[in-house]
């Protein structure tokens, strides 16, 4: 039957190169990569740097002195009270009349992040890039694998649907760990501002220790999470692979 959509020959010759490439591309990586890095995966997950008990010793130092109080004498005086009283009025009502300390350099020069866990979100931040990728091709795979559209004998394709949209999910996930991250700096940098503005004030420095700690859990879970997505994907590839390769049998008349 004579196609109904011309298409040039050196094009159509490109494309399906690039076909056979993704095709043996992804079925490397389902039947040898995927296995290969949830094995390195579970090796990490015993690495002494991410299974530390005691979170203390993920901790930070805060080089921020706290200043000398400043004493600022109580005005007994009548006069000198309503014109502080003016003044307090005048400048917007002067509920929350703490200003903070104003910053102009930071007195160790740049205040670092937390060393520890820059040293295990480089470790891990290629991994989630990796899944991404890896998934990415994956599911190009299974999607050029789907026949046209027939009425009828599609329980194949609805397998392949399945697969693309399990995909489809791991990437979603896997992305949303490197917002994670970007969201735990700025955090982070968001509290040191307000311990050097407000150094006296024990409770920002208590909190910085405690996204640490945080995100040193959350990290830990993160690269579980990425062991358990490839142990996943490859197992329900393999287990449906007939499908996913052949999603309409050729004797399906014959049935009837």
């Amino acid at each position: 039957m004579s196609s109904l959509l011309k298409v040039d020959s050196e094009i159509k010759t490109k494309v399906d190169a690039f076909r056979e490439r993704i095709t043996s591309e992804a079925e490397d990586l389902v039947a040898n990569f995927f296995p290969k890095k949830l094995l390195e995966l579970d090796a990490f997950l015993k690495d002494p740097a991410i299974n530390i008990t005691e979170l203390k010793d993920i901790h930070s130092e805060i080089n921020l002195t706290v200043p000398d109080p400043i004493l600022v004498p109580h005005l007994h005086d009548g006069l000198e009270t309503q014109n502080a009283k003016k003044r307090k009025l005048e400048d917007g009502g002067g509920e929350d009349m703490v200003g903070g300390t104003k910053v102009f350099v930071m007195p160790g020069g740049m205040m670092k992040s937390n060393a520890n866990l820059v040293d295990l979100i480089e470790k891990v931040k290629p991994e989630i890039r990796t899944l991404i990728e890896k998934c990415n091709t994956v599911k190009m795979w299974v999607q050029l694998l789907i026949p046209r559209i027939e009425d009828g004998n599609n329980f194949g394709v609805s397998i392949q649907e399945e697969t693309v949209a399990e995909l489809r999910t791991v990437e979603g996930e896997a992305a949303s760990y490197l917002d994670q991250i970007s969201r735990y700096y700025i955090t982070r940098a968001k509290l040191v501002s307000k311990i050097a503005k407000y150094p006296h004030v024990e409770d920002y420095r208590r909190t910085v220790t405690e996204i640490d700690e945080k995100e040193y859990i959350s990290l830990k879970i993160i690269v579980s999470e990425l062991r358990n997505q490839y142990v996943t994907l490859h197992d329900m590839i393999l287990k449906n692979i007939e499908k996913i390769k052949r999603p309409r049998s050729s004797n399906a008349d014959a049935l009837y």
